[in-house]
């Protein structure tokens, strides 16, 4: 099994003799050639059960290929139920409440119809937030390391220059800003929000995104050197529904018609309805359903593409691959047996589907893996896989997840905190309560009741208390307490 390579020191302030300097610069070359290669795949709103060997009514076999060919995590969460504050938890492995983005960089008047003309989108919410300076990602770790960082897809961190994906490590940036984009025309209600690095750009317009993320994730690949390891980062906007404001596309997903056709045609793909205050017509259920699984799908094709190019040069067994759903299930998402959907605080909004792929670090290949894992592990997992440093008096709120990959020891998560709003949840053990507001919620025994529909607080009162207890010491003493970062934070 391979043995991962010891944290890089860093030395300052001293003179090293040229032999010592000559020696460091061969030994970093060493670590360069044998550092492996990390491939990140983030769908957008996804379910839990949009798999192909869990729901035969859904095709993704490059998804079940992975799902085959590594573990399959079937406990994993994310740290807020919805795109923004999800993201950046996972990249800076800091809970949303610790890093700042505890809900959505989002303007609201596009749900009421209104188009914004260029000036005032300038001067909106939307365009002037995003994540702290301060905050360091996982590029930036990377990068002492000797990694070149891309991004091909969904950003959602901010769009002014000081926010975008150049500012926090990586090297090249190619994808849409913004939470949702209308496919095609790549405008989010109006406003044009694909850039290449930090630069807004209209040069493939009417070409459907994710055949763009595609591209430039495989040109990439190509352009990269066997001795020159990568952070790879492909976050699909697929298949999150259309930011468009036409009614008949608002709601569902657009889909490239040859992905359509591979499911059953519709006889009522629209029905009466209402957007805007006005009644007009709008896709039906059963329309979006078979739209976002044909938009997994092509999803799913591209992904097999990059999964090949890692094949044709030879890199595969040394390359990580990762894969999670940004958030539960929205849309036309089927989250299988789990309660609830995206924006909740129920496993629906919260638990993912999730893979994990790397043969060369003992990954076993075909297994489920039901050890309690969050997407905040990515941080440290990726520093001790590659031998990076974690940045210094930085608080970090995820673990080493490899050794309970392996199945070497139990995860060390005991217990994971979700807050959106008024929405709270918490698991402490296989004990999960959940406040969903004005009487929603309860506690549930995870081990027994994965759906969460026998409330257990009158059976168990102390686990209630004991659960309500750990939320308060992690919100007050933990979040509350944390050194203040923006946007939304006051200090």
């Amino acid at each position: 099994m391979e043995k991962y390579p010891a944290k890089a020191s860093v030395m300052r302030g001293r003179v090293i003799p040229a032999l010592f300097l000559l020696a460091a610069l061969l030994g970093f070359e060493s670590v360069r050639s044998s550092s492996p290669n990390i491939l990140l795949i983030v769908s957008d709103d996804q379910g839990y059960a949009d798999l192909g060997i869990l729901n035969e009514e859904i095709i993704t076999p490059n998804l079940d290929r992975i799902a085959r060919e590594g573990s399959r995590l079937t406990s994993f969460y994310v740290a807020w139920p919805a795109c923004t504050p999800s993201r950046g938890a996972f990249l800076s492995g800091r809970y949303s409440q610790r890093n700042g983005i505890y809900d959505m960089i989002r303007n609201e008047a596009p749900d009421y119809g209104h188009k914004y003309d260029p000036e005032t989108y300038a001067i909106t919410w939307e365009r002037i937030g995003g994540m702290d300076a301060r905050e360091i990602l996982i590029p930036e770790t990377l990068k002492a390391r000797g990694y070149v960082s891309g991004i091909f897809g969904k950003w959602d961190l901010g769009i002014s220059t000081r926010f975008l994906p150049l500012a926090k490590g990586f090297d090249e940036f190619y994808g849409l800003v913004n939470t949702g984009i209308d496919y095609y025309t790549h405008e989010r209600y109006g406003v044009h929000s694909m850039y290449r690095n930090n630069e807004r750009t209209e040069e493939d317009k009417g070409i459907y995104a994710t055949y763009l993320f595609e591209r430039e994730a495989l040109r990439f690949l190509e352009e990269r050197s066997d001795e020159e390891p990568f952070f790879l980062y492909v976050p699909f906007n697929a298949p999150h529904s259309s930011s468009a404001l036409d009614p008949k596309i608002r709601g569902t997903v657009q889909v490239p018609p040859e992905f359509e056709a591979m499911y059953p045609p519709l006889e009522n793909p629209y029905r009466m309805g209402s957007r805007y205050g006005k009644e007009t017509l709008v896709p039906t259920p059963e329309k979006r359903k078979r739209d976002f699984r044909a938009a997994t799908t092509c999803m799913d094709a591209s992904i097999g593409k990059l999964l090949d190019a890692l094949d044709r040069k030879g890199i595969a067994e040394k390359t990580i691959v990762i894969f999670f759903a940004d958030n539960g299930g929205g849309g036309g998402a089927d989250n299988g047996v789990l309660r609830g959907k995206k924006g909740d605080t129920w496993e629906g909004g919260v638990r993912v589907l999730s893979m994990v792929r790397w043969p060369a670090g003992g990954v076993p290949a075909g297994v489920e893996n039901d050890a309690f894992l969050t997407s905040l592990e990515l941080m440290p997992s990726l520093a001790a896989a590659t031998g990076a440093s974690l940045p210094e008096g930085v608080t970090l709120d995820g673990y080493n997840w490899w050794p309970t990959l392996r199945g070497e020891s139990e995860s060390p998560r005991q217990e994971m905190f979700w807050k959106r709003r008024h929405l709270k949840g918490a698991r402490v053990g296989d004990w999960k309560w959940v406040d969903m507001g004005e009487g929603q919620g309860g506690l549930f025994n995870l081990s027994e009741d994965i759906g969460e529909r026998r409330d257990s607080s009158n059976e168990h009162p102390e686990e209630l208390a004991r659960l309500k207890r750990r939320y308060e010491k992690w919100y007050y003493e933990t979040m509350v307490a944390a050194e203040p970062r923006g946007p939304f934070k006051d200090y």
